[in-house]
Parts: structure tokens; sequence; C-alpha cells
């Protein structure tokens, strides 16, 4: 499985990074939505799935999730967001521009792990 993870927190994207590589889940990071995208954009084979937080510079995450649902080979990567905003109507606008989850940080590496096998359906 591989997982573009963007997170423009280093510390973040670290974790992930550490969380997923323990269950021989491959992690490509992203400091930004931009960055998400050009790295994206650059891939021969899509993501399994993306994570990204929400609040970001340059390009926010509901951005982000709006351009990956834009592009027709990436309309189907599930992609959840992964941030410590808990909102109801930030839930209600990520569903509307595209995700397919919500994960609460600080995020129990278990349950990410989970998360996303969920939504990808691999093992």
């Amino acid at each position: 499985m591989k997982v573009l993870a963007i997170d423009d927190s280093r510390t973040i994207r670290e974790l992930v990074r550490v969380t997923l590589e323990r269950e021989a889940i491959e992690a490509v990071l992203a400091e930004d939505g931009l960055h998400g995208l050009e790295l994206l954009a650059g891939m021969e084979d899509r993501p399994d799935a993306i994570l990204t937080d929400v609040n970001m510079p340059r390009l926010d995450g509901f951005g982000f999730v709006r351009k990956v649902r834009d592009r027709p080979d990436c309309a189907d990567v599930p992609i959840l967001m992964l941030t410590t905003e808990s909102a109801k109507d930030l839930k209600q606008q990520a569903r509307a521009a595209g995700a397919t989850g919500w994960i609460v940080k600080p995020f129990d590496p278990a349950r990410l792990v989970g998360a996303l096998r969920t939504v990808t359906g691999l093992t």
C-alpha cells in the first residue's frame, strides 16, 4: 500500500511515516497541499490513499481535496482528513469537498492504520 501524507508539521509527518512504515506501508510525505499536488502529478502509480491535514499554508486540505477530485485518475482515491479540528461543520465541508473520512489528532497508530485498510480494502 502507498499513502500520500500531507501535513505542514514536520513532527506529524514523521509520526505518520514511522506508523505506516511499521506496517510495511509506503509513505510519501508532503508539507502542504500544493506540495502534495506536485508529488501526485509526478507519481507513476497513484497512491492507494491520501491523508491530509486541514489547516496548511499555500493550499489547505479542503482545496487540496477538491483539486484531487477534479483529476479523473484520482477521483476515487480514498482521502482521510487527519486534523486537530473536530467541528461538525468542518467535517461536512470536508465531505462536500470529496473527503472519505476524518481522523482527529493526536491519532492512535492502530486506528490510523485500521482506517487506511478499511478505506482501501487492502491488508
